[in-house]
């Protein structure tokens, strides 16, 4: 059976189908792409937070018992560098300013509540330490190492 001059059924049903996913192409473009899975933040951004949350914290105590800021500025300065490192290893950016030492946080923390910071934020750098690979270890161990240092100076 023809369909017209020159065309058979099947030629007519093939052009028709072509013609049938080429209107659909545009729709279904990317139905086999995935979509790019979000970026996963790198496993040593807690412990960059972590060491700029210590810093801010000394400078506050040091701002609130300037008694005692010749013993706490330095430790604030370490964690800087910390920080400074480790966003310098996983490409990260530091904000531009630090927060304000002198935000209305509450009563200044004690040397306590600061030696019990540096205790937790040890094993955080610690346990980053063991589930990371030779490259960032050392640099988290130095850290780890550091902030027990912190805790026992601030005995």
């Amino acid at each position: 059976m023809n369909a017209g001059p020159g065309y058979t059924r099947r030629r007519l049903l093939g052009m028709t189908a072509g013609a049938a996913v080429a209107a659909s192409a545009p729709a279904g473009c990317g139905l086999f792409d995935r979509d790019p899975e979000p970026a996963r933040p790198d496993p040593l951004q807690p412990v960059l937070d972590e060491a700029l949350r210590l810093a801010a914290t000394y400078d506050r105590a040091a701002l609130s018992q300037p008694d005692l800021a010749k013993r706490l500025t330095p430790l604030a300065a370490d964690h800087r560098a910390h920080a400074a490192a480790l966003a310098t290893l996983i490409g990260a950016t530091l904000p531009s300013a630090a927060p304000s030492a002198s935000a209305d946080t509450g009563a200044a923390p004690t040397l306590d509540a600061l030696r019990k910071a540096e205790q937790q934020a040890q094993r955080t750098a610690a346990a980053a330490c063991r589930q990371t690979d030779a490259d960032r270890a050392a640099l988290l161990g130095s850290i780890a190492a550091c902030r027990a240092a912190h805790a026992e100076a601030l005995r």
